[in-house]
């Protein structure tokens, strides 16, 4: 007899109440009494469970089930039984249990609340958490409504490259791949490293972004987007923070700053819904019991219209409001958290994009606006987390983007298959970056971008 998965009985409950089926999963309570035990078992399937019966009369070994650990996967035989005035709709009656692996004692996810810090020293355990388990759930929903988002756009999907030479943001903070032995790199006759012994015969990194070849990409296809990971060698130990992380980067061509922000609010929008349809049992457990306001935030975005500001006028709203501020603003400062959330959650009350930033503190691609000071860069600000999303419309212009880069201390060589989308062909484009952790951040409450990817990388800890 062929297993059922417990979420499609949730769905049609009443298509299973003929005859026996058998249901697999795992333990995750139990309560006995002489003659009656009721497991609560889960298969993974989603996030609710099942309830199962256990009667003294119709198992034999009915002792011994009393005695199952947590954890202890099973396979149930029983029938199905509506209970609509009990606070289950249905339970499982069982006829047999078959233990497929045991669990004792030492198990160390027993009934009780554990913390976060705690389940993190067992990460290949804590994907049986409720917490855990529903925000990867909800990863998994939102990264397929990304994809479905642009498939129905008419986006190409782009695979980019992990390793490369090209630092996309020109602050070197990358994570060099090499083969050479490090105790005993061989060196050339001037006493200088062989970087042509190394495997690709010059320095190669862990890519910090898929954009410029993205870019390459959108140049022969209009508009594609890349949904991979990427790496950030950057010694940071806050809660919003990893050293491996996934981004979503979309490039459209032929197309400004104005279609760009369009673009990332659609799919913001679209993401929401989706999840909000798909993951309702775990959002309705987050908003219960992670943060209490998720779920009208995030019906909220959905329906909002998103507001404009640019830099220079976000600074002038913040500014009133510097005795609250750990960090003071003032024209040239890249905004933090504390201001971003500012924005968001007392003075607009909505979603906002931040337009027009300050060039000094921006990647060196950015289109440079007519005022010689700014750029044409946007940063999407939500309620409850600050920046989401960054982009911006790309400097075309091949004369200007040389410049920045000379400006920025790199060299234009290193960048001339880049500078060559300009010679040959070029046009106006733009694209953004959304931090996909961060969106799941955003989505569930978690606060800790290590409770939502499944085995963090970052500062000191690369365990699994």
């Amino acid at each position: 007899m062929q297993r059922i998965e417990i979420q499609k009985i949730h769905k049609n409950p009443s298509d299973y109440t003929e005859g026996q089926i058998v249901v697999c999963g795992w333990v995750r309570t139990l309560r006995s009494s002489k003659a009656v035990a009721f497991a609560q078992i889960n298969d993974g399937s989603g996030f609710v469970g099942l309830q199962v019966v256990l009667e003294v009369g119709a198992l034999p070994d009915f002792a011994s089930l009393c005695k199952l650990g947590v954890g202890t996967a099973v396979e149930v035989h029983g029938t199905l039984r509506l209970t609509p005035d009990a606070s289950q709709a249905f339970e499982l009656l069982a006829a047999r249990v078959v233990v497929q692996g045991a669990c004792d004692g030492a198990y160390p996810l027993q009934k009780k609340r554990h913390s976060p810090e705690f389940l993190r020293t067992i990460g290949h355990l804590r994907p049986r958490t409720n917490t855990i388990g529903a925000a990867l759930r909800v990863r998994s929903a939102a990264a397929y409504a990304i994809h479905s988002f642009f498939m129905e756009q008419g986006f190409v999907y782009a695979n980019t490259p992990i390793i490369t030479t090209a630092d996309a943001e020109g602050a070197g903070k990358m994570f060099r791949v090499t083969t050479l032995d490090i105790e005993n790199p061989p060196h050339t006759r001037d006493g200088a490293l062989d970087e042509h012994a190394d495997f690709f015969e010059k320095p190669a990194y862990l890519t910090v972004s898929g954009q410029l070849q993205g870019e390459a990409m959108a140049m022969a296809f209009g508009k594609i987007y890349t949904f991979g990971p990427t790496f950030r060698a950057e010694k940071s130990y806050t809660a919003r923070h990893a050293a491996e992380f996934w981004m979503v980067e979309p490039e459209i061509a032929f197309a400004d700053l104005q279609d760009d922000m369009r673009l990332a609010e659609s799919m913001i929008k679209y993401v929401i819904d989706r999840v909000l349809a798909q993951c309702s049992d775990e959002i309705a457990f987050f908003n219960q019991f992670v943060d209490n306001g998720l779920l009208n935030r995030l019906t909220h975005v959905a329906n909002a219209d998103f507001a404009h500001v640019s830099y220079t006028r976000a600074i002038e709203l913040l500014t009133p409001h510097n005795d609250q501020f750990e960090y003071k603003v003032s024209w040239g400062i890249d905004l933090q958290t504390e201001h971003e959330r500012m924005l968001t959650e007392m003075l607009f009350g909505a979603p906002v994009f931040v337009t027009d930033y300050p060039k000094e503190i921006k990647a060196f691609y950015m289109r440079q606006n007519d005022d010689g000071k700014t750029v044409a860069a946007m940063d999407l600000l939500v309620p409850g987390i600050g920046e989401i999303i960054g982009g911006s419309q790309r400097e075309e212009r091949l004369d200007l983007l040389a410049d920045r880069i000379r400006a920025m201390g790199q060299h234009p060589e290193q960048y001339d298959w880049y500078l060559d989308l300009r010679r040959y062909g070029g046009c106006p484009h733009a694209g953004f970056g959304l931090g996909f952790e961060r969106l799941i951040m955003y989505l569930t409450g978690v606060a800790n971008i290590r409770d939502v990817i499944a085995f963090p990388r970052t500062t000191g800890s690369a365990a699994y």
